[in-house]
């Protein structure tokens, strides 16, 4: 009985010996990638996101779907309440807003059609320069200071910031940033586009851009870049430069060539500093063309503010029906 007992040892090490080595084995060796994971999908831009929920809860026959370069995207379409309709107002959206943002988009593209405008409200593709974290790039050595005490050949930090500014360029530039810029303004113009040549098949008479927050700068450079006979007006609404963008809209829009309706809200001072900014930059260019609409918000009555907003507008763009 010990005797069977003694041979049966080294047959039981054996065997774990061999498991052990089996298990190690199996472990060092990856396993396909097909089993491991599942493949990885792009996630959705936020506007395709937003543009399908639209889809879902706006009647079909307010939507059209535009080309611009590479990208189909939704437009929300009213035409005017009139066999004469003025034209069309073009409605570019703010950073993270959609065609039917309800502060400002979609009261105007719900109202102006009852002021004999039709209106097509754009969806707009993300942005991506305006979330890019700040990055410094490295300075150039600095050359050997002969008359420094201890011979270090390293640049000082104020001396390298003061030297950057002296030769006008910016220390803590974002690498990369004008080629986003590029790609960003390319995909935003081409929307722009393509809602203009929509509102030519639709007979429009006369075409304005109104923008709301950022959307008001980049209607604003479409037109300083692009200059198209198409488009005769701007409305900007509250409008805000996008950080990390040039020239800022108190550069931009005070020089451009379309008459311009600047409505701003009063109720801070940093807000009318800025609007007080553009019309002295107006001023200095000549630009009769360019016309301030102060505002002040209504809190608690979302409704009686959006109404004022509508009538300031449409006052600006159809003076004498209004006046009727």
């Amino acid at each position: 009985m010990p005797s069977r007992n003694r041979s049966a040892v080294p047959a039981l090490c054996l065997s774990l010996l061999f498991t052990s080595g089996f298990s190690v084995q199996a472990a060092d060796t990856p396993a396909p990638p097909a089993e491991t994971a599942a493949v990885r999908q792009p996630l959705a831009e936020r506007g395709q996101e937003d543009a399908a929920a639209l889809e879902r809860q706006v009647p079909r026959e307010e939507q059209q779907q535009l080309q611009g370069g590479s990208d189909t995207f939704l437009a929300l379409w009213k035409p005017a309440n009139s066999a004469e309709p003025e034209g069309v107002v073009i409605i570019v959206p703010g950073a993270g807003e959609s065609a039917d943002w309800p502060q400002a988009i979609a009261p105007l593209r719900r109202k102006l059609p009852d002021a004999n405008w039709s209106t097509l409200s754009l969806s707009l593709p993300d942005v991506n320069i305006d979330t890019l974290p700040p990055r410094l790039i490295e300075a150039p050595k600095a050359a050997v200071d002969t008359s420094s005490k201890d011979g270090s050949t390293a640049a000082k930090p104020i001396e390298q910031a003061a030297s950057a500014e002296a030769e006008g360029t910016d220390p803590a530039v974002v690498a990369g940033t004008d080629e986003q810029d590029k790609t960003d303004a390319k995909r935003i113009f081409e929307r722009i586009d393509a809602a203009v040549a929509f509102a030519q098949t639709q007979g429009a008479r006369s075409v304005v851009l109104l923008g709301h927050g950022t959307g008001a700068w980049w209607a604003a450079r479409y037109l300083e870049e692009k200059q198209p006979a198409q488009v005769q007006k701007l409305v900007m609404v509250a409008g805000k430069s996008p950080v990390g963008r040039q020239p800022n809209l108190q550069q931009l829009a005070p020089t451009l060539k379309v008459p311009t309706a600047d409505v701003f809200y009063q109720d801070t001072a940093q807000e009318r500093k800025a609007a007080l900014e553009r019309v002295q930059a107006a001023k200095r260019s000549k630009n009769d063309g360019y016309k301030q609409v102060s505002l002040k918000t209504v809190p608690g009555n979302s409704a009686a503010e959006q109404e004022q907003l509508y009538r300031r507008i449409r006052g600006w763009l159809s003076p004498q029906a209004s006046a009727d």
